[in-house]
């Protein structure tokens, strides 16, 4: 298979490698050509995946109609905000009969629109799926066991999807429920970041276990108003990705609560990173969300508060605590 890889940060360029790996021929676009010229003489992308070597098969080049050119798969793995403007740049080359993989995990802030549902938009001919669930690319990249869903509305494109991403150690299963997918790999974001802060304040497991177990609770609330399934959430893309990224010291969502309850701005925490947390717009997003479908999120609340409203921490933790008694399913 021709493979087309939009994004050279860890997940895109492990992508790209696994589709090597794989037997396909992967192209991986770089923005500009000293990128691509400097990939492909060192054959690893140290600012990202640093000591994980690139296959032979693997090329990369900033010429995108020549990256793009008759591609059967073309996996757009950039931050959420910028995937439509991606996908512009990719539409006037986009083969007809080439499947789209939507991998970031976020929601458009102007739209609150889902990536595929963009993606849908300026690609109109295309075939949309999504790939999501726990994987740490650098886990990946060393052959440790991992698994991934494929969501499409079309069971032959999720099929096909999981055809060529599964491999000796990376298990991939596929799935119908495309917005629940979607959804709650962008929502766990924003309860990793407040993890991150629990983390940070050293305040315990039994606060970790609590938070992370009602932020999932939040998720699927939106996730079941808005449309999807329930036991998406309960599923690889759900659970699976929010304990992973709540978890994992790779987690940049982690990170920056970690850092918030260190003391540091956001700003600076942001500035200091190379890849972009998403939890961070996704909180603002997830809030409009919530406002606008009347759910209850305090969770999404009081991190949206601390991010972008400067809310004190104590006083977050406060709110959360001294909130009203009720059942825990409601």
């Amino acid at each position: 298979m021709n493979v087309a890889i939009i994004g050279t940060g860890s997940w895109g360029t492990m992508l790209a490698i696994l589709l090597a790996r794989n037997g396909h021929a992967a192209r991986l676009w770089a923005r500009t050509e000293e990128e691509a010229n400097l990939l492909n003489a060192e054959r690893e992308n140290r600012a990202f995946l640093r000591g994980v070597l690139f296959p032979d098969a693997l090329i990369v080049s900033a010429d995108l109609p020549r990256v793009l050119a008759a591609s059967d798969f073309v996996f757009v793995v950039t931050p959420a905000q910028r995937v439509r403007d991606n996908a512009r740049h990719i539409a006037p080359h986009l083969p007809s009969r080439a499947i789209v993989v939507s991998c970031a995990k976020g929601i458009e802030l102007t739209t609150l629109h889902s990536m595929s549902a963009v993606l849908a938009q300026e690609l109109s001919s295309a075939r949309v799926c999504v790939l999501s669930g726990p994987n740490l690319a650098r886990e990946i990249a060393a052959g440790l066991p991992a698994s991934s869903v494929v969501a499409s509305a079309d069971s032959a494109i999720a099929r096909a999807a999981q055809s060529l991403l599964m491999s000796p150690t990376l298990r991939v299963y596929t799935h119908d429920d495309v917005l629940g997918v979607e959804l709650a790999g962008a929502l766990k974001n924003v309860i990793a970041i407040g993890a991150g802060i629990v983390d940070g304040l050293n305040l315990g497991e039994n606060a970790k276990a609590a938070f992370i177990t009602r932020g999932l609770a939040e998720m699927t609330r939106l996730g079941i108003k808005l449309g999807a399934q329930a036991m998406t959430f309960a599923g690889l893309a759900g659970l699976g990705d929010l304990l992973c990224t709540c978890y994992s010291e790779h987690s940049r969502n982690h990170f920056v609560g970690m850092e918030i309850a260190r003391g540091r701005a956001l700003a600076e925490i942001q500035k200091s990173m190379r890849m972009i947390a998403e939890g961070v717009p996704t909180a603002h997003a997830a809030r409009q969300l919530a406002v606008r479908e009347q759910i209850e999120m305090p969770i999404v609340e009081q991190v949206y508060q601390v991010l972008h409203a400067g809310k004190k921490l104590q006083d977050a933790i406060t709110d959360l605590l001294a909130r009203e008694a009720k059942p825990e399913i409601y």
